[in-house]
């Protein structure tokens, strides 16, 4: 046997003790650092089965390593826009020198997960995600229902932070009693203070007069902020965003990586009316590419969409709010929501599955063609 492949023998047995546990600690470590940064390099070109792999060693790696290690690996998989959803999640749930750049950049973490992480994680955890660059609506009322004033200080100061109503009454109550968070919600200029003096009870508005919040006429500055915001909110109701899809597709896709994209998944985001991740879990389900669904979208095709949604057997009343959540080119009417699930409950999922699997077999011969073509 030649000395090249007996090193190679050495090397493949070494990684087989690491995973078995049994090797030295320097050994595992390298390992894992070695595994994630070569992740790293290729993340944007390996399919669903390589990452499921990658995820699967890593995972089993990440039990066996030291605090260092795992904090090394955390900050590599942070700044990915497909990151193995298992490893992501367990790491993001450690401890915070390991969990804090993932929870202050990744991308992969969906709304859920952080709030998850919110609930049952540490005050340092909480004051992680206050700080990201984007905080939703939903995430921000999990921080002032569960955070101590750090985090919810933190969150109030990040202008990324989205701070609705029932998280404004809440805030406005916890002000009362922290100056410095009454003085960081007069530093936010989306708020309008004269309509949310008008919603709250009594009670509120001597909070309000103790935080020094009064009425007064807003100026045209403070005025356009707060227009834009909700504009924003209104634009992302309607009309496709590449990059609100983006960080939608590839959350989806660590849902998937955690055997968590089911119908339960659909519901949520009917619910919270996540349209880009709803279009994003349909097409992972439907194993469609992400280009012809868009397509979907952008020619506001309810007939296609209808005939492969129902191939997937959803209720009809989710896919209707999938349908009126989903980021078409233009709002569905409703006469367009009545007629487009008159057609689906018309229509029996075999069929559906029938004309859906000839679409399917048609697009890949002529895909197959085309590259014939080029050849």
């Amino acid at each position: 046997m030649s000395e090249e492949m007996q090193d190679g023998g050495q090397r493949a047995f070494s990684t087989f003790r690491v995973l078995n546990g049994d090797s030295n600690i320097l050994e595992r470590d390298q390992l894992f650092r070695n595994m994630a940064q070569l992740y790293s390099y290729v993340s944007d070109r390996c399919d669903d089965e390589q990452v499921a792999q990658y995820d699967e060693v890593l995972c089993q790696l990440a039990e066996l390593v030291e605090v260092e290690a795992r904090s090394h690996v955390a900050k590599l998989l942070a700044p990915l826009d497909r990151a193995p959803g298992n490893v992501v999640s367990k790491l993001a749930n450690d401890d915070i020198e390991v969990a804090a750049p993932l929870l202050e950049f990744s991308n992969v973490l969906s709304d859920d997960d952080l709030i998850e992480i919110v609930a049952n994680q540490s005050e340092a955890h909480r004051i992680a995600i206050a700080g990201r660059n984007s905080v939703p609506e939903r995430v921000g009322d999990a921080i002032v229902d569960h955070g101590g004033a750090a985090s919810v200080g933190r969150l109030v100061q990040n202008n990324q932070a989205e701070l609705g109503k029932q998280t404004l009454h809440k805030l406005v109550a916890r002000a009362s009693g922290d100056m410095t968070l009454a003085t960081s919600l007069r530093g936010r200029t989306d708020i309008d203070w004269n309509t949310l003096r008008g919603e709250i009870g009594a009670a509120g508005q001597k909070v309000l007069d103790t935080i020094g919040a009064r009425m007064r006429p807003l100026d045209p500055v403070t005025a356009d902020k707060v227009n834009q915001v909700v504009y924003n909110r209104m634009r992302n109701r309607a009309g496709f965003s590449a990059q609100e899809w983006k960080v939608a597709y590839n959350q989806v896709k660590a849902l998937s990586d955690r055997r968590q994209l089911d119908e339960r998944a659909l519901i949520r985001f009917a619910r919270f009316g996540y349209g880009h991740h709803s279009a994003a879990a349909l097409t992972v389900m439907l194993n469609v590419s992400p280009e012809v669904f868009v397509k979907w979208l952008a020619m506001q095709d309810y007939v296609a969409t209808t005939v492969a949604v129902r191939a997937l057997d959803l209720k009809p009343e989710l896919f209707e709010a999938l349908i009126a959540t989903m980021p078409w080119r233009d709002l569905p009417t409703d006469a367009d929501k009545v007629n487009v699930r008159k057609r689906y409950e018309a229509l029996s999922q075999e069929e559906a599955s029938g004309i859906f699997e000839l679409w399917r077999s048609h697009a890949f011969r002529r895909k197959a063609a085309g590259a014939e073509r080029v050849a």
